[in-house]
C-alpha cells in the first residue's frame, strides 16, 4: 500500500484545481483519475457546446485560458487542450486510468481502493463530479418506446439523426444547447419539451454574472441574511450565441412535458400524440459518490452535509466541485479556484 498525505478522486478542473493548491501548500499528494486522458468529462461532451463565459473568465488558478481565436465562448475541445496544458505545466502527480472502487477508515488514516492498487492517506478530496452519474426521469411507459433514448451523455452531433423526429427533454443549459443544435440542421424533425416555459436570462448575462450571484448567494447565508435565489433567480438558460441564433429565428418552439411514452413516441394528457425516432434526455445529472458509501455519510438528500467543501462527520474528507454545497459555483471552471484553495488550506491545517 502506498502511503501519501492527501489523495485526489479526480483528475478534471476540481482535481487540478486543488491539486494546485495542495503543492502551494508542499504537501505530498497523488491525484488518481477513472479517465485513460487528461480532460475530464470535457471530452466526452457533444461537438457543438459552448462555454458560458469568455476564455478569460474560466480559468483555473494560476493559469488564464487562452482565447480561442475566432470564438468568443470557447468550445470543449478548447476546455480540454488547456485542462491538459494545466496538468503537465504544473506537473500535477495524476495516475490514470485508476477508478477508485472505495473509501474506508482505516485508524488515523483513510484506505482508498482503486484499480491502481491501495493507497493511505491523511486526508481525501472527491471530486468526482456528475458527469458519470446521469439522471433519467421515471416517466411512464420509457420500457416500451422502441426508438432510441439516452441522455444528454450520449449526444454528438445533429448529423447522427438525420432524417428522423427527434424529441429533446429538459427546459436548462443542455436541453437548449441540443435543442438548438438539431434546430438547425434541416433534416432533423425536432420537438422540444420542457417541464415549464423555459426561462432565458437576459442575451447580456453569461458565466461572470452566474458566478457572482452564486457567491452573492453563500454570503448571505452564511450570514443568515434572506436567501438571494442565487443563479436560479436570473434564469435556467445562458443564451450563448447558438441558443440565442435559433431562438431568434423562432426555431425553438416548445411543448409542455408529455405524460407518456408509447412504442413509437409520446404522447400528451389530453391524448395528443407525436411520433420519435429518438428521445434525448437532459434532465440532469447527480452527484458520482458511491466511492465514498463504505464511509456512511449521505444524507437522505444524497449529499454528503458539508461546512464548505470538509465532510461535516468526516474532517479527513473534502468534496470539491459537485455544486454550491461544496461552494458557490464549485461546478465551473471560474467558480472552483477558490472553494479549492480554502480545502487544500484547511488540510494542510488539519495534518500540522
Amino acid at each position: 500500500m502506498t502511503a501519501t498525505d492527501v489523495v485526489v478522486i479526480g483528475g478534471g478542473q476540481a482535481g487540478l484545481a486543488v491539486g494546485y493548491h495542495l503543492r502551494r501548500q508542499n504537501l505530498d499528494f497523488v491525484i488518481l483519475d477513472a479517465q485513460s486522458a487528461g480532460g475530464g468529462a470535457w471530452q466526452h461532451t457533444w461537438d457543438s457546446l459552448r462555454l458560458f463565459s469568455p476564455a478569460g473568465f474560466s480559468s483555473l488558478p494560476g493559469r488564464l485560458m487562452p482565447v480561442q481565436p475566432s470564438q468568443e465562448y470557447p468550445d470543449a475541445e478548447h476546455v480540454v487542450d488547456y485542462l491538459r496544458d494545466y496538468e503537465q505545466r504544473y506537473s500535477l502527480p495524476v495516475h490514470r486510468p485508476a477508478e477508485v472502487r472505495a473509501v474506508r477508515r482505516d485508524g488515523t488514516r483513510l484506505r482508498v481502493e482503486s484499480d491502481a492498487g491501495p493507497w493511505s492517506a491523511r486526508a481525501v478530496v472527491s471530486t468526482t463530479g456528475t458527469w458519470g452519474r446521469p439522471f433519467l426521469p421515471a416517466v411512464p411507459g420509457r420500457e416500451r418506446f422502441t426508438g432510441r433514448g439516452l441522455h444528454t451523455t450520449g449526444y454528438r452531433r445533429p448529423s447522427d439523426f438525420a432524417g428522423q423526429r427527434v424529441v429533446v427533454v429538459g427546459g436548462g443549459n443542455s436541453g437548449a444547447q441540443i435543442a438548438a443544435d438539431l434546430a438547425a440542421h434541416d433534416e432533423v424533425d425536432l420537438t422540444w419539451v420542457t417541464r415549464r416555459p423555459p426561462r432565458f436570462l437576459a442575451d447580456a448575462v453569461d458565466g461572470r454574472a452566474l458566478f457572482d450571484a452564486a457567491t452573492a448567494r453563500r454570503r448571505a447565508l452564511d450570514e443568515g441574511r434572506t436567501d438571494t435565489g442565487g443563479v436560479a433567480s436570473l434564469g435556467d438558460i445562458v443564451a450563448v450565441p447558438p441558443v440565442r441564433a435559433a431562438r431568434d429565428a423562432g426555431l425553438l418552439r416548445v411543448r409542455p412535458m408529455f405524460a407518456s411514452l408509447t412504442e413509437d413516441g409520446v404522447e400528451w394528457a389530453d391524448g395528443t400524440r407525436a411520433s420519435a425516432s429518438a428521445v434525448i434526455w437532459c434532465t440532469g445529472f447527480r452527484p458520482a459518490l458511491s466511492h465514498l458509501a463504505p464511509l456512511g455519510l449521505r444524507g437522505r438528500s444524497g449529499h454528503v452535509a458539508t461546512r464548505s467543501t470538509r465532510a461535516v462527520d468526516e474532517p479527513r474528507l473534502h468534496l470539491l466541485g459537485y455544486g454550491d454545497w461544496t461552494g458557490p459555483a464549485s461546478a465551473t471552471l471560474i467558480g472552483v479556484g477558490r472553494p479549492a484553495r480554502d480545502a487544500a488550506r484547511e488540510i494542510a491545517a488539519l495534518l500540522g
